[in-house]
Formats: C-alpha cells, structure tokens, sequence
C-alpha cells in the first residue's frame, strides 16, 4: 500500500465520539496520538470501573459539553513535551485520517493551551503516511 503525504496539520474525524473535522497537529516527536479533554475521571458503577471525560473544554469553538463514556481503558505513563512523565488515561478508538479509518490508542488530557486540540503520534503514521513538513493543510500558526 503506498503512504499518503501529510502536512504539519490535518483536519481528523473521530466518529466513534462523534467529533468531526478535529484540527490536529503533526507530532513524529510523540509516540501515542493524544486529546484534549477535561473533567476526566474513573467512576466505579455497579462494580464496574467506567472512565468518564467531556471533549475539548467550554472555550472551545467546537465544545459539545457532551461527557463521554468508555468501558475499556488503560493507563499509560508518557513522557511530555517537557522531558516529564506523567499518567494518563488512554482508549482505543478509531480516528478517520485522509478517508482512512485506523483503530489506536488515543491519550487523553488537557492541551487548552495549545493551538490544536489532537495530537498525531507517530504510531498511527508508520507505514501509512509520510510527512512534509512544508505543507500546512489548516493554514494556523503552529503551537
């Protein structure tokens, strides 16, 4: 299968979540895509562990205010833009990249600062897509 050429950003769909045309950024640095969310919590129904998060945060253009429900979940320890480890919450959900539908693990946690709300790791681009750093597919300033 040939690998699609991506810019340094991209527009994403998450279906499974219902989010459509998510600006995203390139990140070849980071090895698991990660989101925005906020109000991300475990809470323990009938026995079961459920994790819990709303999507983007009320600043948001885009923000539903719609929280989110996932049966299965991990936790994984990621190492941050700053050389700093910390624990987050990662699902499995397919992310629609260039009219490719790709199942991956997508870690959640607050990027309110930064310009795109979804981070692409190099995980979901190997043997898939290249990346030409020339090309800016949304046209923003870079966070």
């Amino acid at each position: 299968m040939s690998k699609e050429i991506l810019g340094r950003t991209t527009r994403i769909d998450l279906p499974r979540l219902g989010f459509l045309g998510i600006a995203a950024k390139i990140d070849t640095g980071a090895y698991y895509c990660s989101l925005h969310c906020h109000h991300i919590e475990v809470r323990n129904i009938d026995g079961k562990n459920l994790l819990f998060f709303t999507l983007l945060d009320p600043t948001h253009p885009e923000y539903k205010d719609k929280e989110i429900k996932f049966k299965n979940f991990e936790t994984k320890q990621i190492r941050n833009s700053f050389g700093d480890t910390e624990e987050r919450f990662s699902i499995r959900t397919a992310i629609r990249l260039h009219g490719r539908r790709i199942k991956t693990w997508v870690t959640l946690t607050d990027r309110g600062s930064m310009t795109y709300p979804m981070l692409i790791g190099r995980r979901i681009l190997k043997n898939k897509f290249l990346v030409d750093v020339s090309l800016n597919e949304l046209k923003a300033s870079g966070d």
